[in-house]
């Protein structure tokens, strides 16, 4: 069978729906505005290809990225929920993620739709290297724009030190380096009361 691009139409225009769903963290530079989960992506995955020679294990970047820039289409459905609600919250985002997974990359002809669908699996279980990797950078970045908005989200919703440690501890196997970078970031953040010890 031949592919046309009317077949790839459908899921490339429903990927902009991305752009309207906001986030917990606010941008400074921008009036303070919320940040969107399409911007978060870019993001996520500009600073993996930065930050990759601080992998402990060999990686490949191309799918670190490419998981990156697809981990959060499934908010076009699920919307994004904050990163410390309950558990049993987290259980039914999952759930209601997986669905929309299924049906945003079913909008793909085969076997593309199979291939990101396994590849999103591949990254919420963070098991392989690529995707530990991946699953880190996801996790991390909101370090580094807390620690430049004076504690923004963290210090919005009383978020305690211990918490965001436990989000970041992909880091201790996957990027060393990087976790230690994070716990001294997060001991200055408790000085400056930006967050709960």
């Amino acid at each position: 069978m031949t592919l046309t691009p009317a077949q790839f139409s459908e899921f490339i225009t429903e990927l902009d729906k991305l752009k309207a769903v906001k986030r917990q963290i606010t941008l400074p530079l921008d009036n303070d505005r919320q940040e969107n989960s399409a911007e978060h992506s870019w993001h996520v995955a500009l600073m993996a290809t930065t930050l990759a020679p601080f992998a402990a294990q060999p990686i490949d970047i191309s799918r670190v990225v490419r998981m990156i820039l697809i981990h959060d289409v499934v908010e076009i459905d699920a919307g994004d929920l904050f990163a410390f609600q309950e558990a049993a919250e987290h259980e039914a985002q999952a759930e209601k993620e997986l669905a929309a997974a299924k049906r945003i990359f079913g909008l793909l002809p085969a076997p593309l739709n199979q291939e990101l669908l396994a590849l999103w699996l591949e990254f919420e279980e963070a098991e392989t290297p690529d995707a530990e990797f991946a699953k880190a950078m996801d996790r991390v970045l909101p370090v580094f724009q807390n620690m430049q908005n004076q504690g923004g989200s963290w210090k919005k919703h009383g978020v305690t030190r211990e918490k965001i440690a436990q989000r970041n501890k992909h880091l201790i196997t996957c990027a060393p380096s990087l976790w230690d970078y994070v716990n001294t970031q997060l001991d200055n953040a408790v000085k400056k009361g930006w967050l709960l010890p």
